[in-house]
């Protein structure tokens, strides 16, 4: 078994596409090996900002040889009426390189079994490996030099090793070589000896390959350097890849700033480390601390130039934020508001301030009816009065210098200037958390003002972009439909709220400047938002059969449905229920008259029926259905529905549709 190495190096990559090229390096050599039928163990993939590197393991030395049959001309026309061949079966077994003895005729055809030969493994990777490295695709692709071939930056080395022999290959202007490159700052023109050596060769040069070991010392470092001061360090998931993906050999560097920064929102000094410096803030005892980790791709202990360096960008981007954050605190938070009537919010639908005039009808419209009918809920004054201000206040930072600079901590930072505005405590959390959730993973809001002015805000921005034609696609997401959609979700369902979701479409629609019938669409849509977020954990047909009964009128209500028909365990309903469902498919129904039966069995499977009420204690409900099974049975024993007295036979199928009404209440059972 052999061991192939390719390592292409690059002029610094920029981040986002050494992802997507470590994805499409895995592809294109797995199609590749596949394709030829070369057997291999392993394909790893490792990229660092100045090189991307294969490392293929367990490779067989040589295809296996493979027999074929070919198919040839008819018999007559390869054979004359001797059983000589002919010009034509002459001229086949040459072109295939057979003897004229091993042809023989099949099913009135001449065939041919012939060996393709094995191909020997340096050859194929010779042919086929720079043909895979330049199909890698990414943005921003440029010519280089004066070369025709485009790639993101310019190539500086090739190295092509299987075992201990060199594969010479050419990428671009490139041939191959054992020679590698260290770290900048370390040894350069480095042998590989051994395709298995290639990490520990490289580690000895100041160069970690492997990205996933990459980023597992990054966050080791940073933890073991913020805890010689008693601090933890924040990092997200987007700020440890960009990481990962600009340094070779990441040391830590611990830095310090004024604390004066410290008194802008706390939420703003972050987002300019991680998001816009790439550095780590550091938190002790739960507070942001002057002090931050920026991660040096370097070699050496002289640090004096890398923090003075830092500290004056970071500066520069605070004193800005520090500028704008006195500026917008001269004037309250609410003062703000009226300028919301230059911003538009979507091209048709007016501008923010009618928005926010929407999402404050919407909110206490939809907290007078939770008062009405969730019983958690009781006339609360004061809690209507903070709904009705956040949902005022909620929008009004957009106008802000500051939101205009960091514009994804709106609501972060809305929050902090009511705070600064003297706003009640609870209007300050819901400004921040009607946002929430921020995607798939983040927490939902907290406390009910949030909860209510963002489930107001998300179906008022799901309608406005129907009502304005333009729903989401398989390529496009206008104003973040979907999440939005799935944020109401989440929220009632965390919640465990009792809201009409129905009903606040409808509103919400009628608020809307352009008015457009699709009522329909929209709930629709949130049907299957709700079904595609529930199916990570319910089966998807019990939640599609479960969706025929309004199942946005009460989301808590529709998945306390859906458990009871997960443990449906019950044979005979399911038969009777769709056996039902068949024979009325296409009738029409009307009322039951009892003066038509003429069997007993129809008066007792009516009375049964009328029996059975109606509740959310579906588990009950479900063992009143079973209940019925032997009368339903009885009932297409005895009676033969399609009777040719035309009476008889609509009032026995206004029967089975008064049935079906009942199963119906807990599931499409058509469906299961």
């Amino acid at each position: 078994m052999s061991t192939y190495l390719l390592e292409v190096g690059v002029e610094e990559l920029p981040y986002k596409f050494i992802p997507q090229a470590i994805e499409q390096l895995n592809q294109g050599f797995t199609k590749f090996l596949e394709e030829n039928k070369i057997k291999f163990d392993n394909i790893k993939v490792y990229a660092t900002p100045r090189r991307l590197a294969v490392l293929v393991y367990g490779l067989d030395n040589a295809t296996a040889d493979e027999e074929k049959i070919i198919k040839g001309p008819i018999a007559n026309i390869a054979f004359d009426e001797n059983g000589n061949l002919t010009k034509a079966g002459e001229g086949f077994a040459k072109k295939n390189n057979v003897s004229p003895e091993s042809l023989y005729v099949e099913n009135n055809y001449v065939h041919a079994k012939i060996v393709i030969k094995g191909k020997n493994i340096k050859e194929l990777l010779a042919q086929n490996v720079p043909a895979i490295f330049m199909k890698l695709q990414g943005a921003h692709f440029m010519r280089w030099g004066y070369n025709d071939e485009k790639f993101s930056r310019p190539i500086k080395w090739v190295v092509s090793i299987l075992d201990r022999d060199e594969v010479k290959i050419k990428i671009i202007d490139k041939e191959s070589s054992i020679y590698t490159r260290g770290h900048r700052f370390a040894a350069q023109n480095v042998i590989i000896g051994r395709p298995e050596d290639y990490i520990e060769t490289m580690r000895n040069a100041c160069v970690i390959v492997d990205q996933n070991e990459r980023k597992e010392l990054i966050i080791q470092k940073a933890k073991e350097e913020a805890a010689k001061i008693g601090a933890i360090p924040y990092y997200t998931d987007d700020l440890l890849e960009e990481v990962t993906f600009i340094t070779e050999y990441p040391v830590p560097v611990m830095c310090e700033f004024d604390e004066e920064f410290l008194t802008i929102p706390e939420e703003v000094t972050v987002t300019v480390m991680s998001s816009h410096q790439r550095y780590f803030a550091l938190h002790k005892d739960g507070k942001l601390i002057n002090k931050f980790i920026t991660m040096a791709n370097y070699i050496g202990t002289e640090f004096k130039n890398i923090k003075e360096g830092n500290v004056r960008v970071i500066k520069a981007r605070l004193d800005d934020a520090v500028f704008f954050f006195k500026e917008d605190t001269k004037k309250p938070l609410c003062d703000y508001v009226e300028s919301l009537k230059g911003v538009t919010f979507q091209k048709g639908m007016g501008t923010m301030f009618d928005k926010t005039q929407r999402l404050i009808k919407l909110s206490k419209d939809m907290f007078s009816d939770l008062i009405v009918n969730d019983k958690k809920f009781a006339q609360d004054e004061e809690t209507m009065h903070n709904i009705e201000r956040t949902a005022l206040l909620c929008k009004a930072d957009l106008t802000t210098h500051l939101v205009f600079e960091f514009t994804e901590l709106q609501g972060y930072i809305g929050s902090d200037y009511a705070r600064v505005s003297g706003e009640n405590e609870k209007v300050v959390e819901g400004i921040k958390e009607h946002y929430f959730p921020i995607n798939a993973e983040s927490e939902t809001a907290k406390g009910i003002e949030g909860q209510i002015v963002g489930i107001a805000d998300k179906i008022d921005t799901v309608c406005a972009v129907f009502a304005a034609g333009k729903k989401p696609t398989g390529s496009s997401d206008p104003l973040g439909v979907r999440r939005a959609a799935l944020g109401v979700i989440k929220t009632i369902l965390d919640a465990d709220l009792k809201i009409d979701i129905n009903k606040y479409i409808k509103e919400a629609l009628k608020g809307l400047p352009v008015q457009r019938d699709c009522a329909d669409e929209v709930n629709e849509f949130f049907v299957q938002r709700m079904i595609i977020f529930l199916s990570e954990k319910y089966n998807k047909n019990i939640l599609e059969a479960c969706s025929n009964n309004n199942p946005l009128n009460d989301i808590a209500d529709y998945v306390k449905r859906v458990e009871i028909v997960s443990n449906l365990n019950a044979a005979q309903l399911l038969e009777n229920a769709n056996r039902v469902i068949r024979i009325i498919k296409d009738s029409k129904s009307g009322s039951v008259n009892e003066q038509y039966f003429t069997e007993a069995i129809e008066k007792t499977l009516y009375d049964e029926i009328n029996s059975i009420k109606e509740t959310n204690e579906y588990q009950s409900y479900l063992d009143e259905l079973e209940k019925l099974n032997p009368t339903v049975t009885k009932f297409f024993e005895d009676v033969l529905v399609m009777d040719k007295d035309e009476n008889i036979k609509n009032n026995r199928i206004s029967l089975l549709s008064l049935l079906k009404e009942k199963y119906d209440y807990l599931a499409d059972f058509s469906k299961l």
